[in-house]
């Protein structure tokens, strides 16, 4: 679609909606949708059903995580409208104990993509069916996707060959992978990196 019909489009859906939409932007031409948390629903319900919109699949419902902000995530839904070959992008704001209405009912499918985001960034959905971990081991600790977790995680896992068994055990890094300088070798590290030191003899 050009950026005109998209234009067109976000002006029909924030006149029609207008206590619902927080604002909207076509930008790299793509339309952003804001919408108001608890009109999650309703909007998509709308999006579906409006013979302007046509949005009859929702692709995607992922989250992005802004630490700095007091609704530190973004919930983000991707839909298509086969009918008239267009995408749309909606978004709305949650924090960490507010919970986002769940679009079960008027998407199927968002059922598991809703339990990837609570299991990735610990977003609550309210009215979902079986909101549960997707993705971590039973009883894992955190939310991966969070900018706050570490790159190591919690716990390692191994399998131990005297109890037969998986077990789960704090992370232990040695010290010189604690150590980060945060250098790129091809920027050129400020020592000498292992194994240059062989090509400089033969120099």
């Amino acid at each position: 679609m050009s950026d005109k019909d998209l234009t067109e489009l976000g002006e029909h859906i924030a006149a029609t909606l207008e206590a619902d939409v927080r604002g909207w932007r076509v930008a790299h031409g793509e339309l952003t949708v804001e919408i108001h948390r608890d009109r999650v629903v309703k909007v998509l319900r709308f999006l579906r059903e409006d013979p302007n919109c046509r949005f009859t699949s929702l692709m995607d419902v992922c989250g992005v995580d802004w630490p700095g902000r007091a609704d530190r995530f973004d919930v983000v839904y991707h839909l298509l409208s086969m009918h008239l070959n267009q995408r749309i992008r909606v978004t709305t704001t949650a924090d960490e104990d507010t919970p986002v209405p769940s679009v079960v009912e008027v998407f199927p499918t968002a059922n598991w993509f809703e339990r990837e985001v609570f299991d990735m960034y610990g977003v609550l959905f309210d009215d979902h069916p079986d909101l549960r971990r997707i993705l971590t081991d039973y009883g894992f600790q955190g939310y991966p996707l969070r900018k706050d977790f570490p790159l190591s995680g919690y716990v390692e896992v191994r399998y131990d060959e005297e109890e037969k068994r998986v077990v789960y055990e704090p992370v232990e890094l040695v010290q010189e992978f604690r150590d980060f300088d945060f250098l790129s070798p091809w920027e050129g590290a400020k020592y000498v990196l292992p194994g240059d030191e062989k090509a400089e003899g033969e120099a």
